[in-house]
């Protein structure tokens, strides 16, 4: 593991004079022969007038291409211009995260001349949305009120294990012919799937999130068929999964905190006091309050978590959370709490599929520990530094304590065959830490890191910073990634502001309510929980 840098000199520089070319990568070639061609049929939206839909049939088993099939569903915006650089596949994380509206926000947020040159495709996963079979272990089990997540006795901490081992032992039931085949590897795979289907011979790629893990096991397993490679946000592949759990747990705490800082920051408008450290102590009260008497009737402590925890994603959150949290500490007023809550944690039918599909896969890809008294020790030394999410994120993961099907060994993703991949990290990221980043930096060779510095976000590419984003247009006009710098840094872009309360919201430039807007936009696509 690397350590995060205590300060980044460089500054925002502009891509002239910057950029080195890479390797002419071969152009995509239309002609390669397809067994099944897309068929692809107008869907179009309000927001993405010249979005098409199609569907691709996937081997199940990779192993076993005449078997059972997963259908994979697809959407694209095509390419307009003369210039045709083939496919670019957009994927938003997970796993479980479902990518069919990515297609168009990439299209759209891209300059416009760059978008137009590539067939922009989103899709759903093997076991998401409109994928075929889809995931739904067990539907409404984040049903509120759940159990505390930090438990006050052995007992408390029972009922939270059993909830655990009676998801594990629902999918299995549900799904025993399918999980098998719930993984990465599976799922790299069905790229390649439709990298076929659209007729190209390499294929363009870009991954936020757990789509960076994806992205980099695709490239390990089909170097020679990657074209380009875009990684937003990037998991530690050292780290699959349990460690990098906890990890996020040490980032999602000190992101707390810095909510916390930033309402002190704003005590006029917000009434909660001027110390930091006293507005977390009021946040771990109404956590209190609300464990013995849920706001709203659905708002226990586990909820209130969950609410909060987007925070830690995306400080453009901030705002309605802050206004939440003083409504309830000082006016005792509970409804912008539960409003909060069915914005950011409510799960409906698609939360319940996505999480089957995380649990499916996460416990699939790598081994966990068999021992529970492994978890409950680290668990509680996480704790004793970083409450805010050590218990809640354990129960999150804790049904691959019990799944049902025998866990595969990590890729090692490492890769010396690659054209250059360009990579995006921000260093206060929680979700995916900044030494994740440097890791698969280092372990990508001839990639280029570009950091935010004191970014704060989880994925921040076409989020609101030019910086980011002219590097980003340059890589995917031109192929030209930044020349490489000395160390484990090859470019640093200054962070975007902070919010402000929305009651300033009048005295915003223009301009940023307008990167406010498209982070907004982003991060609602991106989901949570990586």
């Amino acid at each position: 593991m690397t350590n995060r840098p205590g300060m980044l000199l460089a500054v925002g520089a502009t891509v002239a004079g910057l950029v080195t070319a890479a390797p002419a990568p071969a152009a995509a070639d239309t002609g390669t022969p397809s067994t099944a061609p897309l068929a692809w049929k107008d869907c179009a939206t309000k927001s993405y007038p010249t979005l098409q839909c199609a569907t691709v049939r996937s081997p199940l088993d990779h192993d076993d291409p005449a078997g059972r099939e997963a259908t994979l569903a697809l959407t694209r915006v095509p390419h307009t211009s003369k210039t045709f650089q083939g496919p670019l596949l957009v994927n938003p994380g997970g796993p479980g995260g479902s990518g069919l509206s990515m297609a168009g926000f990439v299209a759209a947020a891209l300059p416009k001349e760059v978008a137009a040159q590539y067939d922009v495709i989103g899709f759903d996963p093997r076991g998401v949305g409109k994928s075929r079979p889809a995931l739904d272990c067990l539907p409404g089990y984040f049903d509120p009120v759940r159990p505390d997540p930090v438990p006050q006795s052995l007992g408390g901490e029972r009922v939270n294990r059993n909830r655990a081992r009676d998801f594990a032992a629902a999918c299995g039931e549900k799904y025993p012919d399918l999980l098998p085949y719930m993984d990465t590897v599976s799922a790299a795979k069905d790229l390649d799937v439709i990298r076929r289907a659209t007729g190209a011979r390499q294929l363009n790629y870009f991954g936020y999130s757990y789509g960076t893990y994806l992205g980099a096991v695709y490239a390990k397993l089909f170097p020679d068929r990657v074209r380009r490679l875009v990684l937003d946000s990037n998991v530690d592949p050292d780290g699959v999964w349990y460690d990098d759990n906890l990890a996020q747990d040490y980032a999602f705490d000190t992101r707390h905190k810095a909510f916390a800082a930033w309402v002190a920051k704003y005590d006029d408008t917000y009434g909660l006091g001027s110390d930091p450290a006293k507005v977390e102590a009021a946040w771990y009260r109404m956590r209190d309050a609300v464990k013995k008497r849920p706001a709203g009737g659905k708002v226990g402590a586990g909820e209130l978590d969950d609410t909060f925890l987007p925070g830690g994603y995306y400080n453009g959150y901030w705002p309605v959370l802050a206004e939440a949290f003083a409504a309830y500490v000082n006016d005792k007023d509970e409804k912008p709490l539960t409003e909060a809550f069915e914005r950011f944690a409510a799960v409906d039918a698609d939360g319940d599929n996505g999480y089957s599909v995380y649990t499916a896969v996460q416990c699939r890809d790598a081994s966990w520990p068999g021992d529970w008294n492994v978890w409950r020790s680290d668990t509680w030394r996480v704790h004793a530094k970083a409450p805010f999410m050590a218990w809640g994120n354990t129960w999150y993961n804790a049904p691959c304590a019990d799944w049902p099907v025998e866990p595969l060994n990590p890729v090692r993703v490492s890769n010396h065959d690659l054209p250059p991949a360009l990579l995006f990290q921000a260093t206060d990221d929680a979700a995916t830490p900044y030494e994740g980043g440097v890791t698969l930096h280092r372990k990508l060779r001839g990639s280029r890191l570009v950091v935010e510095q004191g970014g704060p976000n989880h994925g921040i590419t076409l989020s609101g910073n030019d910086c980011l984003d002219r590097y980003l247009a340059d890589y995917l006009a031109k192929g030209t990634v930044p020349r490489a710098g000395r160390g484990d840094v090859d470019v640093v872009c200054a962070k975007t502001p902070d919010p402000v309360p929305e009651t300033a919201k009048s005295a915003r430039p223009a301009s940023r309510t307008d990167a406010a807007l498209r982070g907004t936009t982003l991060h609602t696509l991106l989901g949570f929980r990586g």
